[in-house]
């Protein structure tokens, strides 16, 4: 393997660390803000804010590559990223309705899934068949292995708690399997957006950016498109729940905000980390790049989950199960390094 694709296997690890602790914050928060309160802002500042001044950072000319490059490039990661802010919102209406620990293995095994495989069999189909592909397969497969043991983990826990909530009503259980499977099949859109964004990486280069970070010209109109539907929904709430507020009230002080504007700068972070990372690894780093990404994203927010209590009398059998799966993820990582041997 190349110094430049292991350096891009470690970025792409950072990225995971960032992404799986960005909600963090909002456990400092969850006492004065609601949800929707932390996330509005979250959004603006992870999908817009960061997003555009390090494109306009670090992309010269940057309304030059949007104006030359390929109008269907522009429109395929704007509609692959609002795909994505799609999913992002249902994620949270689906595991409300069928319990998380059911939910996290519905849409993370989808996603892991498609966010990989799509890109090798639409760009590079012929390596479905060889060692690589071989590797990548069997690393997929360990993926939604440990996520199942993680899913496991979580219902152990819950009925530790009293059992898991919302499956009593088999008519509630239906709409959110169905909520789920749809937001497995929309959240890896995201990894769509950079792997067909390829034409503005090439447009950015042209006009002077480094290849390396070449990525935010993607990231900046795909997460723009994202932040509609993520934007829209906690706008929805504070307005059925009137609680517009709640941003104001006694007792809120700057460090709420701050706090929400780090989700953000953690959030986009880890994704322009995996962009870079994956950038790193030549034609295949959406491919190679994304099972690393998401197996440590997961990885960190389990570990955190266990160091701030989620898991506190959830009984020894769930926190090994949890553990078990943290190092299968740990495993693909290795396996999907072995892959970039080629």
């Amino acid at each position: 393997m190349s110094e430049n694709v292991n350096l891009g296997v470690l970025l792409a690890i950072l990225g995971g660390i960032f992404q799986g602790s960005f909600a963090l914050p909002m456990k400092r928060m969850e006492r004065l803000w609601h949800w929707e309160n932390s996330w509005l802002i979250y959004s603006i500042v992870g999908l817009i804010l960061f997003p555009t001044f390090l494109a306009y950072l670090t992309i010269p000319s940057a309304a030059d590559v949007y104006g030359t490059a390929p109008s269907t490039a522009i429109l395929a990661v704007a509609l692959f990223g609002f795909g994505w802010g799609l999913g992002s919102t249902l994620f949270g209406l689906g595991v409300s309705r069928v319990g998380m620990a059911l939910g996290f293995a519905i849409i993370l095994g989808i996603t892991s899934s498609f966010g990989t495989l799509l890109p090798l069999l639409v760009l590079n189909p012929s390596d479905l068949y060889s060692r690589r592909g071989v590797l990548l397969l069997i690393s997929l497969i360990m993926v939604i292995g440990g996520i199942i043991l993680l899913a496991r983990a979580g219902a152990l826990r819950d009925r530790a708690r009293a059992g898991r909530e919302g499956l009593s009503d088999p008519g509630r259980f239906k709409t959110g399997l169905i909520i789920c499977l749809a937001s497995g099949v929309l959240s890896p859109m995201l990894n769509f957006s950079f792997a067909f964004g390829k034409p503005l990486q090439d447009a950015a280069v042209t006009f002077g950016a480094r290849p390396d970070l070449a990525s935010n010209a993607i990231w900046a109109p795909a997460l723009a498109a994202g932040f509609l539907p993520n934007a829209f929904y906690p706008i929805y709430l504070l307005s059925r729940k009137n609680n517009w507020s709640r941003f104001m009230a006694p007792g809120v002080s700057v460090l709420h905000w701050l706090g929400a504007a780090v989700m953000g700068l953690l959030w986009y972070g880890g994704i322009s980390l995996y962009g870079v990372g994956a950038g790193m690894m030549g034609s295949l780093g959406a491919v190679l790049g994304w099972p690393i990404f998401m197996s440590m994203n997961i990885v960190m927010a389990n570990v955190l989950g266990m160091l701030t209590g989620e898991w506190a009398n959830a009984g020894s059998r769930a926190r090994g199960y949890c553990w078990i799966g943290i190092a299968v993820l740990i495993v693909a990582i290795v396996v999907v390094a072995l892959a970039g041997q080629g």
